[in-house]
C-alpha cells in the first residue's frame, strides 16, 4: 500500500514567513557586527575629528615655532629582557646649550590598540637630562610622544615609531 502524499503548497504565509526569518536574520548579524566594531574602535587618534580640525591651525603654528627654535632633543628607549625598559631624553638649545626646567611628558603608544598605552614619567637629571623609567613593557611596535612644557606651554613636540625586542 502506498500512499501519494500531497504536495506542500507554496503559499502567501509561507513566503511572507520566509523572507521575514531570512532578513531578520540578516539584520540581527549587521547590528551585532556594527554593535562589536563601535565599541571596540582600536586605533583611532582622536575621540572627535572635528575638534581635532579646529585645533588643527594651532597645531601648524606650534610646529613653525618648534622649528624655528632649533632644539634637539634626543630619545633613547633601552628595553631588557625582564620587560624593564628606561627612556633617556637629552634636550639641547640651537647653541647648543642643555635645555633645563622642563617638564616632559612621554607616552608609549600601541598604534593599534590604545588600551596597551604607558605613561613614562621623567624627572630632570640636569644638564639637559631627563629619565624615566616602567616595568613589564612589551616587546612590538611602539609609538613614542614626548611633549616638552616650559611654564606651562607646550614647546617641543614628537612622535617615533619604535619596534622593541
Amino acid at each position: 500500500m502506498s500512499r501519494s502524499a500531497k504536495p506542500r503548497q507554496l503559499t502567501g504565509k509561507v513566503v511572507l514567513a520566509s523572507l521575514v526569518a531570512f532578513f531578520g536574520v540578516v539584520f540581527g548579524v549587521n547590528g551585532l557586527m556594527m554593535t562589536l566594531a563601535i565599541k571596540t574602535l582600536p586605533g583611532t587618534e582622536v575621540d572627535s575629528a572635528y575638534a581635532a580640525s579646529l585645533a588643527y591651525e594651532n597645531e601648524i603654528a606650534a610646529a613653525r615655532d618648534q622649528q624655528q627654535r632649533g632644539w634637539k632633543v634626543d630619545a633613547k628607549l633601552d628595553r631588557r629582557p625582564d620587560g624593564t625598559a628606561t627612556l633617556r631624553v637629552e634636550a639641547h638649545d640651537k647653541a647648543g646649550l642643555p635645555l633645563t626646567g622642563l617638564v616632559f611628558a612621554s607616552r608609549l603608544e600601541r598604534p593599534a590598540d590604545k588600551q596597551f598605552d604607558r605613561e613614562i614619567t621623567l624627572a630632570e637629571l640636569g644638564d639637559g637630562v631627563y629619565q624615566g623609567g616602567l616595568t613589564d613593557l612589551k616587546p612590538g611596535g611602539w609609538d613614542l610622544v614626548l611633549e616638552g612644557d616650559q611654564n606651562g606651554m607646550r614647546m617641543f613636540l614628537s612622535k617615533n615609531r619604535l619596534k622593541l625586542d
